[in-house]
């Protein structure tokens, strides 16, 4: 005959797990520095600098010295073939590249900037 493991049990294996979600989704994580280069829509060239991004991975924020920037919900329809993006309220499109790259984009002020992170 098979274990089964008593209600009691049961309920402080329940508990356990959610007291360590709840840990993990409030965690104080601050995000990295991470460093990025600043192009053109036709990719010359304008400088380079450090960001902090906190990933979440649904979604990201860039803090820079002039901007804010959170990205929103990321979608992608299938994640193998488009990469997951969102529109911000402000007009960047915002890229979530890989685990480690991330891609900000403000077609009017003709500026890319691109993430790369430890």
């Amino acid at each position: 005959m098979p274990y089964l493991p008593s209600p009691q049990t049961m309920s402080r294996a329940l508990l356990a797990s959610m007291i360590l979600l709840l840990a993990a989704c409030s965690s104080d994580y601050e995000g990295q520095q991470c460093s990025a280069e600043i192009q053109t829509l036709t990719g010359e060239p304008r400088g380079n600098i450090n960001g902090m991004v906190i990933d979440r991975f649904s979604s990201f924020s860039i803090a820079l010295p002039d901007l804010k920037l959170d990205s929103g919900p990321l979608h992608s329809n299938d994640h193998q073939l488009y990469i997951p993006s969102a529109t911000t309220p402000d007009g960047w499109l915002a890229q979530r590249i890989s685990d480690h790259r991330f891609t900000i984009i403000n077609a009017p002020k003709d500026q890319v900037i691109n993430f790369t992170c430890p």
